[in-house]
């Protein structure tokens, strides 16, 4: 008689387990966010759902997890869905389907802004906020003397307390691979000693192109302006190089001074990209378009004109860009051109 109580009372005991394991939690119909810190285990998340009012049994979640060899869980942010049971609980949790969340840098954008938008999400820890580029570098620990340019401008998955370091790696991997491959399949003759200066005209083919389908064409101004040993004489570079004095307008004295970015007085390229280039532009500065234009003027509805003798530019500009250079702006929105003239 006593076999028999005691392997009913086993029976029912695994019968109430098994319910209880597929009933519902008592989870708001928003259901809930919670935060498992590294460094705590299964039994503070059941003490935590207990003391909430959401789980009954707390004990008995830690029993079955050891049982089913589940106590390992991961740490990250978790959100418990309204109807999820104790067994999906558990499978969450050992899965470690914590909450992810995206982040886009954009094509165009620079270090700084990608910098300002990391920095804007409470979701992200902020390593590089505060700190001296120099000190930035240092944390990053990459291959580069200059932050700007290589970062991929791409969304990026993540979860919460992800930093702004972990982030940027991804983002630098990302470019090293892109610009890796295209770099191997490039036209021949360019005028790059290598792989930074192909990412330094990238940079500036991003910021000069309103059309996207227009980004090999640009590039090919450029390239053979490079060839000809003739300045590059585009607006972007000197922007960048002015940086907090840039309000929105350049003025003359703007292009006479010289600055290691004014490519209206230097030659070649600037030393530095200036800003993030995406694939379109990596791949329009390593295999431009062939032609015989030198020069090129925004039209002013968000594709260029492109003209092979200074004559012919010259007019293009009146008719099309003659005092509008004060209409720049550095901060790109949708559907606008940020092309200026290339002038002599």
């Amino acid at each position: 008689m006593l076999i028999v109580l005691t392997l009913l009372a086993g029976i029912s005991g695994w019968l109430y387990l098994q319910h209880w394991l597929t009933t519902p939690l008592a989870l708001p119909q928003a259901g809930y966010h919670y935060q498992l810190h590294s460094g705590r285990v299964l039994g503070h998340l059941a003490h935590d759902l207990n003391q909430q009012g959401f789980l009954q049994h707390p004990r008995l979640l830690t029993l079955y997890a050891r049982f089913a060899n589940a106590t390992k869980v991961h740490a990250g942010e978790y959100y418990f869905p309204h109807g999820m049971t104790p067994q999906q609980l558990l499978e969450k949790l050992r899965k470690g389907d914590v909450v992810l969340y995206q982040v886009t840098l954009v094509e165009g954008w620079t270090f700084r802004q990608a910098l300002t938008l990391l920095h804007s999400k409470d979701t992200i820890k902020p390593l590089l906020q505060d700190k001296t580029e120099a000190e930035q570098l240092a944390l990053l620990e990459l291959p580069i003397n200059h932050p700007e340019g290589w970062f991929f401008p791409d969304t990026y998955i993540y979860a919460r307390d992800a930093t702004d370091v972990e982030i940027l790696r991804r983002a630098y991997l990302q470019m090293q691979q892109q610009l890796q491959a295209l770099w191997d399949s490039r036209a021949d003759s360019l005028p790059y000693k290598d792989v930074y200066e192909a990412l330094i005209m990238a940079s500036i083919v991003e910021r000069e192109t309103g059309a996207e389908w227009e980004r090999d064409q640009i590039a090919g101004v450029f390239v053979r302006r490079l060839q000809k040993g003739m300045r590059l004489q585009t607006d972007p570079t000197v922007i960048y190089g002015m940086g907090d004095a840039y309000k929105g307008k350049i003025t003359r004295k703007n292009l006479q001074q010289a600055t290691p970015y004014n490519t209206y007085v230097i030659r070649g390229l600037p030393p530095t990209p200036i800003s993030l280039p995406g694939r379109a532009a990596l791949q329009a500065s390593l295999n431009p378009a062939e032609g015989d234009a030198l020069y090129f003027v925004a039209k002013g509805d968000g594709t260029t004109h492109f003209s092979a003798t200074l004559a012919e530019h010259n007019r293009a500009v009146r008719r099309y860009q003659l005092n509008r250079r004060s209409d720049y702006r550095s901060t790109l929105t949708p559907g606008q051109s940020a092309e200026q003239s290339v002038n002599p």
